[in-house]
């Protein structure tokens, strides 16, 4: 096994590795995740692969706090997924649409920081009890503050966004 991962483990990790890198893709390049960019596609997908995989991971004693977060990361992604597409949100969907596919991104700060800070350097991993760990607390806290920031600011930039084309419309009907 690579770094104590099962074969399962390592076709997880290289999904979600994929979904990381595609959701900071879209967020540096659009400022956003939206199935309208190829970013965006690529990370909605390998979020819900990574997320159907982990169901098969029981490292840690069965179905757990990690399955959990699972479940909720897709209840997420499909709430992300029907604002975006089916304004079922009315007004509101660009910003649930923003605001959760964000929120999905954290998400996968939660078991990445968790599983790297316990495995990682070989041999003497940063944290031995990931339940125990202020540090790994901390660390996650301190990443929901930058999630709520970023989504705040994302949240601001469509607000600004849809005032100018509204003044734009006016302008072209003046």
């Amino acid at each position: 096994m690579f770094y104590g991962l099962t074969p399962l483990g390592i076709v997880h990790t290289v999904i979600s590795l994929v979904a990381v890198a595609a959701g900071l893709v879209a967020l540096v390049r659009y400022k956003e995740i939206a199935l309208a960019t190829r970013a965006g596609r690529i990370y909605v997908v390998a979020t819900a692969l990574t997320c159907l995989t982990g169901f098969g991971i029981f490292q840690h004693g069965g179905f757990g706090p990690p399955h959990v977060l699972g479940i909720v990361t897709l209840v997420v992604l499909a709430t992300a997924m029907a604002a975006e597409r089916g304004k079922v949100f009315g007004k509101l969907s660009a910003y649930v649409a923003v605001v959760c596919y964000s929120l999905t991104f954290f998400f996968h700060m939660i078991p990445g920081v968790t599983e790297t800070a316990t495995r990682l350097p070989l041999g003497a991993p940063l944290v031995a009890d990931r339940d125990a760990s202020p540090g790994l607390r901390g660390t996650i806290g301190a990443l929901f503050i930058v999630f709520l920031i970023g989504a705040t600011v994302q949240v601001l930039r469509l607000r600004a966004t849809r005032q100018r084309d509204a003044l734009d419309g006016l302008r072209m009907q003046g």
